[in-house]
């Protein structure tokens, strides 16, 4: 049974992987925490900072089991609130960054339930650090383009495609987010429109785990390195001169 007291949600970034990339804000919330809603690509160190007696529950299982729809993990955040619980979202990276962060702040508003965004350090930063490089160089690369490489809109028509090939003539960096599986349509998108193929990619996966994995490749060859390297997701591909 519920019990009358006020619940509240706190939307969680995770950061990239290592435990020690948490924010003190994001232990705090998860040491306050009833209930656990956690990507399945979380790490389990960063789950032992819940505290004692809390529940925790995976919103999926990668490539073997179910993923909950995001109207699904709405509709268990909000039944958990009304019950007087403290929920933490636990995303990995940043909420704000391809996280649907709307979505769930969205719901959560319609159904005037408390809640607070605590944000977590992105992949991208993570993974050009593990990387030794930089995002950004006053000579090479004054913009940054946080691009995600999963065609949303082949699942939901609703959604606008992406102009991949209007990339090509970014003077900046480039970082594909969610891009392993469809590096064949962005990179053919990019060579169309006139990025040469020469242009140096590095490509980072599971970037500050143990077992992260780094390749150094072109735009050219990338495709062909990503299946000889095995590479999986997740992974964040950075593109440019830096």
């Amino acid at each position: 049974m519920c019990n009358l007291k006020k619940g509240k949600v706190y939307i969680v970034g995770a950061g990239p992987g290592d435990p020690d990339l948490l924010t003190v804000k994001a232990l705090r919330c998860l040491s306050l925490a009833d209930l656990v809603f956690y990507d399945y690509l979380i790490d389990d160190r960063i789950l032992s900072f819940a505290r004692v007696g809390a529940e925790l529950f995976s919103l999926g299982e990668p490539y073997t089991g179910r993923k909950l729809k995001q109207v699904e993990v709405n509709e268990r955040m909000i039944i958990a609130a009304r019950c007087g619980r403290i929920v933490v979202r636990l995303k990995g990276g940043d909420p704000h960054i391809f996280g649907r962060l709307n979505e769930e702040t969205n719901a959560l508003a319609e159904a005037s339930i408390q809640y607070e965004v605590v944000p977590g350090i992105t992949s991208a930063s993570a993974a050009a650090q593990v990387a030794g490089i930089s995002l950004t160089d006053r000579r090479n690369a004054s913009a940054v383009a946080l691009i995600t490489g999963h065609l949303s809109y082949e699942h939901d028509p609703t959604l606008p495609a992406l102009d991949f090939k209007s990339f090509a003539s970014f003077r900046g960096t480039l970082v594909f987010y969610m891009g392993v599986v469809t590096v064949k349509h962005w990179s053919g998108a990019l060579l169309d429109g006139g990025m040469p193929p020469d242009t140096p990619i590095m490509v980072i996966q599971n970037a500050t785990f143990p077992n992260q994995k780094i390749i150094k490749t072109t735009l050219i060859n990338i495709e062909q390195n990503i299946k000889e390297e095995n590479i999986k997701s997740p992974a964040i591909v950075i593109v440019g001169k830096v």
